[in-house]
């Protein structure tokens, strides 16, 4: 009975209830207004005619676009409302306006060691002009002076975080899209409670939406009380009204300026295999110490200044001189920042700059493969210079309807040339990418839409550095436990299957 009433009570049951309750008024009003119904139809039609017309002049992508267009035509009286609630890829004028504020702080705070880009340059024109990009576009420069460490599966990742967790003097950030309590987060937390203690500033940042399964309404203050400094990300409100269509995909972990974390790995059991939620979960992170942890403390600061509405100063949480002991530095190191706010697709232009360069091979890990044109046709025309182009994605899907698109995309890349496997034993969450032996990049980006437009990320983006070929040779063995997909695969399936996902297709961008 306990059991039944928690459930009954819980956040998600209390929303989907406000949010039918309020459907159904929606619904009652539109029945009382069918006395005019001609009159209502004008109206609700020269809506979406505004709203259509208002996409095709805007900056999204031209999938996003036509995917929103076709509903929004077939269904005029409820369409161009719909998407004024949910299809704004926008913030409010006031949140552009402190975002900015915050942007203009953080580059700032990172300003671009000319020497070391010049130095690149005369190493390799191509490599560094991909990094010029990021600088750019992202505010984030490019540095030497740094090691990484690839760490995958999830349980890698755990014990090195624990590890370094404990050594934490000054201060820990945390910035993750989902927090869950079990094995991970409750060990996490024992660590977080006990430094404290000690004196450490504990700061945590999670998205509201991404925890609303597995976190308790109101409990950063339960945070809070344990002296533990905690932001929501975006609150979820159960009212149909414009809302910001973002979320805080990113993944941080930063100790005291000298080591950070970043990747798919959230803090949850599935990812360290605790317990099996979807097959076995293959995921990956990427470990950063020395001068490049700086950006990622910069990251976290600028989300944590916007949430907390304080004006930080940054300068006080530089490593302090001697705490980062030896670094052994090979490579150039530059992670980079993707905000869905500055109408520049940085996560996407960073992998198509890869798979542009690429002369030899592109090997990808990605959980959903839901591409754009823009994307599709650079896989497919670097499988046919002759780039040898293989992908992997899950066996056992989180989302069978996204899973379903990932499918109806590889007969396409398969006829160009393009090798697709499967992870038989269950779900992959990494988002890698390795290129010719010189390039990688490890983050929270996946190929999806929603990741590539809509939420804030990171990743690191990494040149020549010995991380580059512990990604190939994961990779590799990965492969070995995986299924090939071939073109007789995909044309042997059964029609209604074949058209299901065409039709999902057309929505793919809203998924």
């Amino acid at each position: 009975m306990n059991k039944i009433l928690r459930m009954l009570l819980s956040r998600v049951v209390l929303v989907g209830t406000a949010i039918l309750i309020q459907i159904l008024v929606l619904v009652i009003m539109i029945w009382r207004f069918s006395n005019y119904f001609v009159q209502f139809y004008a109206i609700c039609t020269f809506l979406s005619l505004l709203v259509v017309l208002g996409i095709v002049n805007g900056k999204s992508n031209h999938a996003y676009k036509l995917a929103w267009i076709i509903p929004i035509m077939m269904f005029p009286i409820f369409g161009g409302l719909f998407f004024l609630m949910f299809g704004g890829n926008k913030s409010s004028k006031r949140n552009k306006r402190k975002m900015k504020e915050i942007a203009d702080k953080m580059q700032d705070n990172l300003a671009q060691d000319q020497a070391i880009l010049n130095q690149l340059e005369q190493e390799d024109r191509s490599a560094a002009n991909q990094a010029k990009y990021i600088v750019n576009y992202s505010a984030c420069p490019i540095y030497t002076n740094t090691s990484t460490e690839y760490l995958t599966p999830g349980e890698r990742k755990f014990e090195r975080m624990l590890e370094e967790l404990r050594k934490a003097e000054r201060y820990i950030f945390l910035e993750y899209f989902i927090i869950n309590k079990g094995v991970m987060w409750d060990t996490i937390l024992e660590i977080l409670k006990e430094k404290v203690k000690q004196g450490v500033d504990v700061r945590v940042i999670y998205d509201d939406v991404g925890c609303i399964l597995t976190l308790p309404y109101g409990y950063e203050k339960e945070l809070e009380s344990m002296g533990i400094k905690c932001c929501v990300f975006n609150p979820f409100i159960p009212v149909l009204s414009i809302r910001l269509n973002n979320r805080d995909h990113r993944k941080i972990a930063v100790i005291d300026g000298r080591i950070a974390f970043t990747g798919g790995i959230n803090l949850a059991d599935e990812y360290i295999n605790a317990y099996e939620k979807y097959g076995h979960w293959k995921d990956a992170s990427i470990a950063v110490q020395g001068d490049a942890v700086w950006s990622l403390t910069v990251m976290f600061l600028s989300m944590w200044s916007f949430l907390r509405k304080e004006d930080e100063d940054f300068e006080k949480f530089r490593p302090v001189s001697g705490d980062m002991g030896h670094i052994e530095s090979k490579g150039y190191v530059q992670p980079f920042a993707d905000s869905p706010l500055d109408d520049e697709a940085v996560g996407e232009t960073v992998y198509l700059n890869l798979i542009g360069e690429a002369e030899s091979y592109i090997y990808i890990n990605t959980p959903y493969l839901i591409l754009d044109n823009e994307m599709n046709s650079a896989l497919c025309m670097a499988a046919k210079r002759g780039v040898d182009v293989r992908i992997i994605t899950p066996h056992i899907p989180d989302k069978w309807y996204v899973h379903s698109v990932s499918r109806c995309n590889y007969e396409a890349l398969l006829e160009s040339g393009v090798a697709i496997y499967e992870y038989t034993p269950g779900f992959v969450h990494a988002k890698t990418f390795v290129v010719d032996d010189m390039y990688a990049v490890v983050g929270t980006i996946n190929l999806d839409y929603r990741s590539l437009f809509l939420h804030f990320e990171c990743g690191v983006w990494m040149y020549k550095t010995k991380s580059i070929s512990e990604v190939k040779e994961d990779f590799l063995k990965t492969l070995e436990i995986c299924q090939k997909i071939t073109l007789g695969n995909c044309r042997g399936e059964m029609r209604y299957k074949k058209l299901g996902r065409t039709i999902l297709k057309i929505f793919a961008p809203l998924m």
